[in-house]
């Protein structure tokens, strides 16, 4: 069984009903959609688009709503896009009207005051890249060091010690609303670089709110990534920006730590930016590209995601099923107990009685799955807290994640080896743990005989998970 999940881009190539189904069932646990691209009123018909396609298919698909911050994008360029070439001379200039390969415009009222000579600008997800040689009026004269193709309205990238502005911005906050009028699930914040940036959002702490996905692009995110992560729902290692920011040897570095120590406070994390780039109009994805998604995979990510390859794309459908071959067999080659042992060992609070409830329970939970080979572990849970600190030890046997709150069980399809359950009962703890087995029973995860795990609060508004048994599943 797939573990990993994986998240694809919704736009042009992607946004029919007929395309989205085969998506789902190619394996899509998750739609981005991104408010850079589009208008509110097109992005909130496209949500409810996927919602009634998911109930059609009978699958839980959440929805990851990607505000765009105050990313800077040049503006269109031609038809099938142009060729930069290397050594070539441009031109950035401050505008929205059109781009080409002689004058590129950019959103951005303060480009020529900001930005300084010998700066390095980038184009896409640092692609193409531009040194700055002169400014003259209101003009950046700017060289190509680095060539290549580019589409569409490229984010363009300046150093991020450069920008005054703030994320979130007031349009994104502005745009924000009706989408949590809709009960929007997921919300990740572009260019976050503190804790302060996050919380500016002012929304609702989950569940009542939606779980907030910070993505790690700069480097004061990067030095400050503890206070995200104390503000934030989930973390998004967005590496295309990554790569511009930091010398690109140390990339997959950060990678690796950064998803470590997302994982030790039980939040998942996402591996974003050019997991399958060749396929955009390639049959097939390079050997390169297939170890990129097997080493994220086993870096422990929560989830991998697509970009451009579903979104505009030649075959959504063949790259998210070509992502799914690959990430299930690498799921099957994770090392499941030596990673729940550096859980322990390295990454927890070194001191016993600062470990919350949760986490010992947890814990134990993750032990005796590895001695005793349990058919599933089954979590009840209010909030989504329990499952979420539950995936991080990365057990063997699947996790059923049960909640009677939808908006949970849709944050929770973001969540490793998660299968969500709608439950309805509120009732004794009892009646909740024999709920939860017969709907398991019910979905094919589990058969009489088998040994689960329940982790449940003891009350049902148990700010921790407080109980874990064993139960032999009868007939």
């Amino acid at each position: 069984m797939r573990r990993t999940k994986i998240i694809a881009t919704i736009g042009p190539a992607s946004d029919s009903p007929e395309v989205l189904e085969k998506m789902i069932g190619a394996g899509m646990d998750l739609a981005r959609i991104s408010l850079a691209h589009d208008k509110v009123e097109r992005v909130l018909e496209r949500c409810h688009v996927i919602r009634m396609v998911a109930k059609q298919s009978g699958r839980s698909v959440g929805i990851l709503l990607d505000l765009p911050g105050p990313k800077l994008r040049a503006a269109p360029f031609p038809g099938e896009g142009v060729r930069f070439a290397t050594d070539s001379s441009v031109v950035v200039r401050t505008g929205s009207s059109s781009s080409d390969t002689n004058v590129i415009e950019v959103g951005y009222e303060g480009l020529v005051e900001d930005i300084h000579l010998g700066d390095t600008l980038s184009l896409g997800d640092g692609t193409i890249q531009l040194i700055v040689e002169d400014i003259k009026g209101d003009a950046l004269r700017t060289r190509v060091t680095h060539g290549g193709r580019v589409i569409g309205r490229p984010g363009v990238h300046i150093p991020s010690e450069r920008l005054r502005t703030s994320s979130p911005t007031d349009d994104d906050i502005e745009m924000l609303q009706p989408f949590l009028e809709e009960g929007i699930e997921m919300v990740a914040i572009s260019f976050v670089r503190s804790g302060d940036d996050v919380r500016r959002l002012g929304t609702k702490p989950t569940p009542d709110g939606p779980l907030i996905i910070s993505k790690i692009e700069t480097r004061g995110a990067v030095e400050n990534l503890d206070s995200i992560m104390e503000a934030s729902g989930a973390i998004m290692v967005a590496r295309g920006d990554l790569g511009v920011e930091f010398p690109i040897q140390k990339v997959p570095v950060l990678q690796k730590s950064i998803i470590r120590q997302c994982i030790a406070k039980g939040l998942p994390v996402i591996t974003a930016t050019q997991m399958l780039e060749s396929m955009l109009v390639s049959p097939s994805p390079t050997r390169a590209e297939a170890s990129d998604i097997a080493n994220a995979v086993f870096d422990g990510t929560s989830a991998v995601m697509l970009s451009g390859e579903t979104a505009i794309g030649a075959d959504p459908p063949l790259v998210v099923d070509t992502m799914s071959r690959i990430t299930e067999e690498a799921d099957d080659g994770f090392d499941h107990k030596s990673w729940g042992q550096l859980l322990e060992e390295v990454h927890l609070p070194a001191s016993k009685k600062d470990r919350s409830i949760t986490d010992a329970i947890t814990m134990a939970a993750w032990r005796v799955a590895s001695e005793k080979s349990l058919a599933a572990l089954l979590c009840i849970s209010g909030s989504g807290r329990t499952v979420r600190s539950m995936a991080r030890f990365r057990p063997e046997c699947p996790i059923l994640g049960f909640s009677t709150d939808p908006r949970v069980l849709q944050q929770l399809t973001l969540s490793w080896g998660v299968k969500v359950i709608r439950s309805s009962s509120t009732d004794s703890y009892e009646k909740r743990v024999r709920e939860a087995i017969a709907m398991s029973k019910e979905h094919g995860y589990i058969r009489p005989g088998d040994i689960v795990g329940v982790l449940a609060g003891l009350s049902r508004d148990s700010r921790e998970t407080d109980v874990f048994r064993l139960v032999t599943v009868r007939e």
